[in-house]
């Protein structure tokens, strides 16, 4: 079969992979969002996907609006039977809709978080199962047919990358089966009354303040290593864990000083800090943060 795959990060690259190197799968085209600059020097660096594409000898586009009507026109003109679409970062148009079944990889289990950060959602809300789903896209955000959903547990520890991971490959898995099967699929609608919307993570929801432990240690899981967590102060809490929730205490205080970190209140429970960082300073031990402080027990992390 034929298949045209849009997609740019990490997440749509392994999937872009396994799709190569299926021989029942031809790769016809690859569309994928420009070149970016990255880091202080602003290196213009390819999306993976670009790079994986290339390495194969598949034609590699990146239209900065894939719904400019030349664009449009040139993807018409490229014969497929099926688009697979994960990540790619653009709306598809109507007529490039219309061209073949498309079918989107949406890390989440539709219609619960549709949106750009659904695999930071499922952590911030504690959730013990999440999946993927594989549907087929229609004029809306997330909102088309369901043709499969693939679910795994979510242990109560688990970091964004690893979870990242983990549905990476369960998301290959799917998108080869459902290309493969598409036949004996039937979609179903999604129920729009059970619709969640979840946005582009931004810096500012970093920001935690010592009320709920849980609550700053689900941010802490879904945004390690970015944006990280931080208090008013600036201070970035770079390595903790939950040690309880159901204490009542003084947001911030310290309550005991361990050998290797200290166990800080939270209006309810607590959490154990191991290190943190200053503004414009490096990660350090917490220990050497409050000896630097010379605070200790009974005083405010801050």
């Amino acid at each position: 079969m034929n298949v045209i795959f849009m997609g740019t990060p990490s997440y749509a690259d392994e999937i872009l992979k396994e799709l190569i190197s299926d021989q029942e799968i031809n790769i016809v085209a690859v569309y994928t969002q420009p070149d970016k600059p990255v880091g202080r020097k602003k290196v213009l660096t390819p999306p993976p996907v670009k790079v994986t594409a290339e390495k194969a000898g598949i034609a590699v586009y990146q239209p900065t609006r894939l719904r400019d009507e030349e664009t449009v026109a040139e993807l018409l003109k490229i014969d497929c039977d099926y688009i697979v679409v994960a990540a790619y970062g653009q709306i598809l148009p109507k007529a490039v809709l219309d061209h073949a079944p498309c079918i989107n990889l949406h890390a989440s289990i539709l219609p619960q978080y549709r949106g750009a950060s659904p695999i930071q959602q499922t952590l911030l809300n504690g959730d013990v199962k999440t999946g993927v789903t594989a549907m087929l896209m229609d004029v809306g955000l997330d909102t088309g047919d369901i043709l499969k959903i693939s679910e795994i547990d979510v242990p109560d520890d688990e970091m964004v990358a690893t979870l990242f991971e983990r549905l990476t490959v369960v998301a290959s898995e799917l998108t080869i089966d459902v290309l493969k099967n598409y036949k004996n699929y039937t979609p179903v609608k999604q129920d729009e009354t059970l619709a969640t919307h979840c946005t582009k993570i931004t810096k500012a929801e970093g920001k935690v303040s010592f009320d709920s432990a849980q609550e700053v240690y689900n941010k802490y899981r879904a945004f390690t290593p970015w944006p990280g967590i931080y208090l008013e102060s600036g201070l970035k809490l770079k390595n903790i864990s939950l040690v309880e929730t159901k204490s009542k205490n003084d947001s911030g205080k310290i309550i005991e000083v361990k050998k290797e970190s200290i166990i800080v209140g939270c209006t309810n429970g607590s959490l154990e800090i191991f290190s943190v960082q200053p503004e414009s300073k490096k990660e350090m031990n917490v220990l050497s943060y409050i000896n630097g402080k010379r605070i200790g027990v009974e005083d405010t992390l801050s």
